[in-house]
C-alpha cells in the first residue's frame, strides 16, 4: 500500500514537471510597446506577420516580436497589413509566471519527498517503540529550539553608543580582547572567564552591554531570560539550560545572556522546589562540571543578587560580578548628548542632568524622547529646556519617588554621604567610591572580626545621622537602613559574642554601647567641619567622590 502511494506521487510529480515545464517554453515573450514606438517599428521594421486577439495586437519582425493593447490602436491605419486573429493565452494569463515557478517548485519537492521516503522506508524498522517516537520527537524539538536561538542576531550595539559606563567597559575589554585574540592568553594558561554577572538597578543598560560585548568580540550571541526555564513539566527547565549551552558551546566562541537570572538561581533550602532546584543544578554543571564550556562565556544580570545560590556566585562560575550604578551627574550629561546627537537642539546639557538625579540610562532615554515629542507638538524642530521641563515629571512619575530630588534633598544626602566617606576613610574600611544614592563600601574582608571591627562598623553606619543631627537640628528617614544595620550589629555583639561589659547584657547595654558610639562622633564631626563641608561639596557637584579624591582632601588633616 505505501509503495504504491509513493509510486503514485512520483508520477504526478513528474507529470506537473512536464506539463509546467511546457508551459514555461511556451510562455508570452512578447515586448509590450506603446503607439509612438509601434509607429517607429512599422515605419523602420520588415513586418512579417501581425495577429490580434482580445486583448493585444502583436506585430512580428525578424528581430523581435512585440505587442501593444488592442484599444490603443486605429485598425483603419493597418489597412495595408494582414491580420490574423487568434485565441488568447486564457491558460498562461490565469496562471502567472510566478504560480507557474511555484508550482513547479512544488512539483519537484513532491518528487524528492517521494524518493526520500522510499530511501527512508528501506532503513526504517517494522516496529517501533513509544520510546523510541518519543526520542525521535524530543530530537526534533531541540533541533528547533537550536535553531531559533541560531537565528538569534544582535544590533549593532557598540561600547561608544553606550554612555556612562566608562569604568564598567574597563573592565570588560580585557574579556573582549580574550575572545578575540585567545592564542596569547592560552600560551600563558589563563583560562577564559566563565561567567561575568552585571548587578545593578533596572534601567542601567545591563542588556545592551552584554549585546555590546558580543558585537565588539563579533560572536554568536544567546539571549535568554531566566523566566523562560521556570517550567511546570518536571526536567523540561533542566532540558532547556542543556539545549542553550549545547547550541553556543556548537557556535563557540559564543556568549550566553541570562536576563534576570534570580529567577533561575535563587539560593536553595528555603519554599523548596524540586524542578527549580534541577534548573539551577544544570546550569551549575554547564557552568563548572564535567560538561566543557570552553569557548563559552555566561554573562547574567540581575539587581537581587542577595537572593542568588552561593554556588553560583562562587569563583570558577561567575569569575567577575561588575556593578552598575545609576549614572552621576557626568554620565548623565554624556548620555543625554549622545540621545540628542542628531536632533536640533538648543538645551543646556549641564542644567538638564543636574535636574535628573536618581535618573537610569533608560529613563533619560524616554525623557530626550518626550522632550522631543513636546517640541513636535508645537510644531517646533530645535528642542529647548522648556521641553524637558514639560517632561520631566512624566518620566518621573514612573522613577521610585525617593530617587528624584529637590535641591533641600540633594543638600541633605551630600552632608550624609559625606560623613559616611570620613568615616569609612577613618576607619580604615575599604570603598571604591561613594555617591548620593549608595555607597561603595566593602565588606570587611576577615572570617574573625575583633569588637573594634563590629564598633567601626557601626561608626560608618550611625555617622550620617549624628552628621544631620548637628547640622540641620534633626534627623531624616534616609538613614532607615543604617540606622538598622548599626542596631542589628550591637545585638549580636551582645548576645551572640559576649562583648558588651557584662557576659549576660540586655538592652539596657545595648543602649549604651550605641549612645557611646554617637558622643564619640559628636566630638569627631565637631573638629573636622572644613573637612566635612569640602568633601559635601565635591559631592553636591559630581555626585560621587572616589576614595582617591578623599585622601588628597585628607592628606594635610589629621587622617595622614
Amino acid at each position: 500500500m505505501q509503495k504504491s502511494r509513493n509510486l503514485f506521487i512520483i508520477t504526478v510529480g513528474i507529470i506537473l514537471i512536464i506539463l509546467l515545464g511546457g508551459v514555461l517554453f511556451t510562455r508570452d515573450n512578447n515586448i509590450l510597446i506603446t503607439n509612438n514606438e509601434l509607429n517607429n517599428i512599422l515605419l523602420e521594421k520588415d513586418i512579417k506577420k501581425v495577429f490580434i486577439d482580445d486583448r493585444y495586437l502583436y506585430i512580428s519582425t525578424d528581430s523581435n516580436q512585440y505587442k501593444i493593447a488592442k484599444d490603443l490602436v486605429d485598425l483603419k491605419s493597418l489597412d495595408s497589413l494582414a491580420i490574423e486573429v487568434k485565441n488568447s493565452y486564457m491558460f498562461y494569463e490565469i496562471l502567472g509566471s510566478i504560480g507557474v515557478f511555484v508550482i513547479l517548485l512544488l512539483g519537484f519537492a513532491v518528487l524528492i519527498s517521494a524518493i526520500a521516503r522510499i530511501f527512508r522506508k528501506k532503513n526504517k524498522p517494522k516496529q517501533m517503540t513509544k520510546n523510541t517516537e518519543m526520542q525521535i520527537q524530543n530530537q526534533l524539538n531541540t533541533e528547533s529550539y537550536i535553531h531559533q536561538l541560531s537565528s538569534l542576531e544582535v544590533k549593532n550595539v557598540k561600547f561608544n553608543d553606550i554612555a556612562g559606563i566608562q569604568e564598567v567597559k574597563d573592565d570588560l575589554l580585557e574579556i573582549i580582547d580574550y575572545i578575540k585574540n585567545p592564542k596569547k592568553y592560552q600560551e600563558m594558561g589563563i583560562h577564559l572567564p566563565k561567567g561575568v554577572l552585571l548587578v545593578g538597578p533596572p534601567g542601567v543598560g545591563k542588556t545592551m552591554i552584554a549585546k555590546a560585548i558580543a558585537s565588539e568580540a563579533n560572536v554568536p550571541f544567546f539571549y535568554q531570560s531566566g523566566s523562560s526555564f521556570a517550567q511546570i513539566y518536571v526536567g523540561m527547565g533542566a532540558k532547556r539550560v542543556r539545549e542553550l549551552f549545547f547550541a553556543a558551546k556548537a557556535n563557540a566562541p559564543s556568549i550566553i545572556f541570562i536576563d534576570e537570572i534570580d529567577a533561575v538561581g535563587k539560593a536553595r533550602g528555603e519554599n523548596r522546589n524540586d524542578e527549580r532546584e534541577a534548573t539551577l543544578n544544570q546550569l551549575l554543571t554547564e557552568m563548572d562540571g564535567f560538561e566543557d564550556s570552553r569557548g563559552v562565556i555566561v554573562v547574567g544580570a540581575t539587581n537581587r543578587i542577595e537572593v542568588l545560590d552561593s554556588a553560583l556566585l562562587r569563583a570558577g562560575r561567575f569569575d567577575r560580578r561588575i556593578y552598575i550604578d545609576l549614572p552621576d551627574f557626568s554620565e548623565r550629561k554624556k548620555i543625554i548628548e549622545l540621545y540628542l546627537k542628531d536632533k536640533q537642539h538648543m538645551v543646556d546639557i549641564d542644567e538638564i542632568a543636574r535636574q535628573s538625579v536618581g535618573f537610569s540610562g533608560a529613563a533619560l532615554a524616554s525623557l530626550v524622547n518626550e522632550a522631543s515629542l513636546n517640541a513636535l507638538r508645537k510644531d517646533s524642530k530645535v528642542i529647548t529646556n522648556d521641553d524637558f521641563y514639560l517632561s520631566h515629571s512624566k518620566v518621573e512619575s514612573g522613577i521610585k519617588k525617593q530617587l528624584s530630588f529637590s535641591e533641600e534633598e540633594k543638600q541633605i544626602l551630600s552632608l550624609y554621604q559625606a560623613a559616611k566617606a570620613i568615616s569609612a576613610y577613618w576607619c580604615d574600611i575599604d570603598f571604591d567610591k561613594i555617591t548620593l544614592l549608595g555607597d561603595g563600601i566593602k565588606k570587611v574582608d576577615k572570617n574573625i572580626l575583633s569588637k573594634s571591627d563590629l564598633i567601626n562598623m557601626i561608626k560608618i553606619a550611625l555617622s550620617g545621622n549624628v552628621v544631620l543631627e548637628m547640622h540641620m537640628g534633626e534627623a531624616y528617614t534616609n538613614c532607615k537602613d543604617d540606622i538598622r544595620i548599626a542596631k542589628q550589629i550591637a545585638y549580636e555583639m551582645s548576645e551572640d559574642y559576649a562583648m558588651m561589659d557584662k557576659i549576660i547584657s540586655d538592652s539596657n547595654d545595648i543602649q549604651a554601647e550605641l549612645q557611646k558610639i554617637k558622643d564619640e562622633l559628636q566630638v569627631f564631626f565637631n573638629s573636622s567641619k572644613s573637612v566635612l563641608k569640602e568633601v559635601q561639596e565635591v559631592l553636591l557637584k559630581n555626585e560621587k567622590i572616589t576614595k582617591e579624591e578623599l585622601r588628597n582632601i585628607l592628606k594635610d588633616g589629621i587622617f595622614v
